[in-house]
């Protein structure tokens, strides 16, 4: 059976004649008329876009996963094709991905939530991810989440030790906080939005990590003076939500958040007053009254609103001896003291990361810190017009402090002559009370 198109005529002349001689000596040849229909589940995504999309219009290349969710960016020239394109994403990728959602206008909240529109599928944007070993629960209405970061979640991890002190000043769900204690760190968690916050518990309980995350729903400025002042009676500040035990209400929520990932059930409707995570530029909570939400709409329905250098030999060995199990046990007790050291804070942000690093002016005290200081990776974009120097100096106008060799690491590109990147240098002892330290 000759199935290519190439081929229309009974006698063969479209194919080379030392080919048709060599299929004669294997059996004979006639040539008859038939009919074979290839219907549509056997024509892939592309190719059945190709033929319905009108002439000289690009067709869709690719979209995120998030769990069952396949997140669109549709161009505007697609949007009168959203729905047909929808609906052969969701077909052909069914029952892998169960709701196709499209990305609405700008993101202007404070908490870099996304508008959604749901094209395709099922109303619930309760899903879970699985990477690098963890497993992470969200509302993809409620709180950010990029898929595409995975390998920078792992490059950054990769450069922690087991027993390092981890402060997350913007944590989201966890996709930091959670690898880090799962290699036995211990990490103080922070977001600006509650519902991350109550993922990220979720996720420190789903991961058995519990015992080495503190979570905390504060401004970043705020958060990290808490954490990092040394305390009048040298006891750290209270997590916002104690992450060590769950409560009834907590076992409640994972049992409401289990039924909506299993059995497709629908979402929330109410409006929420804060949701993903953060996205401010002067360092302030905005008001319940001022704070915008993320939305997910259901056309033809009602609106869904969703709401490294280490100190010294010896220390290492001793943390390493410590923290050699793979497991982490449960019993084990969170005992770091944030103001006499912290290894490594992670800032991303990179709208806005760089403004937050006058938080560690004049914040740590040499009078009790002990070893060498901690390790800044800081998330910035930078456009092909701008300089590594641009961006150091707008870090070092913000510390009030000169950073010595910095790092760059180029992440990827998020749009046309723009990129991320993380900058990462140790903390200037200039930064200090004290001078130096």
């Amino acid at each position: 059976m000759l199935l290519s198109e190439r081929f229309q005529f009974p006698d063969l002349s479209e194919i080379p004649d030392d080919k048709v001689e060599e299929l004669k000596r294997l059996f004979e040849i006639r040539v008859v008329p038939y009919s074979f229909t290839l219907g549509y589940s056997y024509w892939s995504v592309d190719h059945i876009l190709k033929q319905i999309l009108p002439p000289g219009i690009e067709v869709p290349s690719s979209f995120e996963t998030i769990g069952h969710i396949a997140h669109l960016n549709i161009a505007d020239e697609l949007l009168p094709y959203k729905d047909v394109i929808a609906k052969v994403i969701y077909d052909k990728n069914y029952p892998r991905i169960k709701t196709v959602v499209n990305k609405v206008g700008t993101i202007t909240n404070e908490f870099r939530v996304p508008n959604f529109e749901i094209l395709a599928g099922d109303c619930n944007m309760v899903t879970e991810v699985k990477q690098y070993g963890a497993t992470f629960n969200l509302d993809y209405g409620l709180v950010y989440w990029n898929s595409r970061l995975e390998h920078e979640h792992l490059r950054l991890i990769s450069k922690f030790e087991a027993g390092d002190t981890v402060c997350d000043m913007f944590a989201g769900i966890g996709p930091f906080a959670i690898p880090a204690a799962q290699k036995g760190c211990q990490v103080y968690a922070n977001d600006l939005n509650p519902d991350s916050i109550r993922f990220l518990k979720i996720n420190a309980e789903i991961n058995k990590v519990s015992n080495l995350v503190r979570a905390y729903n504060l401004d970043a400025r705020k958060f990290v003076s808490s954490i990092i002042q040394v305390p009048s009676s040298e006891c750290c500040l209270e997590p916002d939500i104690a992450i060590s035990k769950t409560s009834e209400e907590e076992q409640q929520m994972n049992l409401i958040f289990e039924n909506n990932l299993h059995e497709g059930g629908a979402v929330k409707k109410e409006v929420q007053d804060e949701n993903g995570t953060n996205l401010e530029t002067n360092g302030q909570m905005k008001s319940k009254e001022e704070s915008s939400v993320g939305t997910v709409k259901r056309r033809c329905e009602s609106l869904f609103d969703g709401n490294g250098l280490r100190n010294d030999g010896q220390r290492v060995a001793e943390k390493k001896k410590r923290w050699s199990n793979k497991h982490i046990r449960e019993s084990e007790a969170f005992n770091a003291k944030p103001w006499e050291h912290i290894d490594h804070v992670i800032m991303n942000l990179p709208a806005s990361a760089l403004q937050f690093l006058d938080a560690f002016r004049g914040l740590i005290h040499t009078k009790h810190w002990k070893g060498s200081l901690p390790w800044i990776h800081c998330y910035c974009f930078m456009r092909s017009n701008e300089t590594d120097g641009k961006i150091i100096s707008e870090a070092e106008t913000a510390l009030g402090a000169r950073i010595q060799d910095p790092i760059f690491y180029r992440i990827r590109d998020v749009a046309p002559n723009k990129a991320m990147f993380c900058l990462s240098f140790r903390l200037p002892e200039e930064a200090c009370i004290g001078g130096s330290c």
